[in-house]
C-alpha cells in the first residue's frame, strides 16, 4: 500500500485503528454488543470501525474508550506510558497518528502519551459546501481552538456562528453541539485542544 497517498494512509489507519478497538475488546473478554452497550454506539456501528469501515468523529470516540474503560490514545496507539508528575513530553514535527474521517483530518499529537488532561490535536477542514454533516458535534469538557491557516467558520448549536481568521482563537464549552469548517475556498489549518474537566472518564 502506497503511504505517501492521503487516501491510502487514511485507508490504513481506520484498518489499523479497526485492529486495535478488536484487540482491546478481546483483551477484556467482550463481544460486540457488550462494546456497544457499554459506549452507547450501535452494534453496527462498533462493528464498522473493527473492520476499518469507519472512522468516528471525536465525540464517538471519547464515547468508545470511556465504554472500554481505556485513555482515547489507546485506540490509537499500542504501546503508552501514563503521563507522569513532572514529566515533560516532546512532539517533533511529524510526529502524529493521523486519523481521518468523512469530514475532518486530524493529527492526534503525543498519542504514546496516555491519561493526558488534554487532547491536542492539528486539522485540517475543506470548506462546508465539500463536507456531509449529520449532526452537531457534542462531548464532555471543554475546547479551545486557534486558526493556523486560512479562515474558519465554527458552527453552533443555538447560537450563531463564529468566523475566524489567521491567529484568531476560541474557547468554549464542547457540550454545545458545533462543527467547524473552512469559512474559505481553501483548506484551514487549525490546532484544537479538548480538556477534560470534572468526572469526565479516562
Amino acid at each position: 500500500m502506497d503511504t505517501t497517498d492521503p487516501k491510502a494512509q487514511a485507508d490504513d489507519r481506520r484498518i489499523r485503528m479497526g485492529e486495535r478497538l478488536r484487540a482491546i475488546r478481546h483483551e477484556q473478554g467482550l463481544t460486540l454488543a457488550d462494546v456497544a452497550a457499554r459506549s452507547g454506539l450501535a452494534v453496527s456501528t462498533v462493528s464498522k470501525v473493527e473492520r476499518g469501515r469507519m472512522a468516528l468523529t471525536y465525540d464517538r470516540f471519547t464515547q468508545l474508550a470511556d465504554g472500554l474503560g481505556v485513555d482515547l490514545a489507546a485506540l490509537f496507539s499500542e504501546h503508552g506510558e501514563r503521563f507522569q508528575p513532572g514529566q515533560v513530553a516532546v512532539s517533533r514535527e511529524g510526529e502524529f497518528a493521523l486519523h481521518v474521517t468523512e469530514n475532518y483530518v486530524y493529527e492526534m499529537l503525543f498519542p504514546d502519551v496516555w491519561n493526558k488532561a488534554m487532547v491536542p490535536m492539528l486539522g485540517t477542514l475543506q470548506p462546508y459546501s465539500k463536507m456531509n454533516f449529520e449532526r452537531f458535534v457534542s462531548h464532555a469538557g471543554e475546547e479551545f481552538l486557534m486558526v493556523l491557516d486560512g479562515s474558519l467558520t465554527v458552527y453552533f448549536e443555538d447560537r450563531p456562528p463564529e468566523i475566524l481568521g489567521t491567529g484568531d482563537s476560541l474557547y468554549f464549552d464542547s457540550r454545545r453541539g458545533h462543527l467547524y469548517a473552512s469559512a474559505g475556498a481553501e483548506p484551514a489549518r487549525i490546532l484544537v485542544v479538548c480538556a477534560k474537566i470534572g468526572d469526565w472518564p479516562g
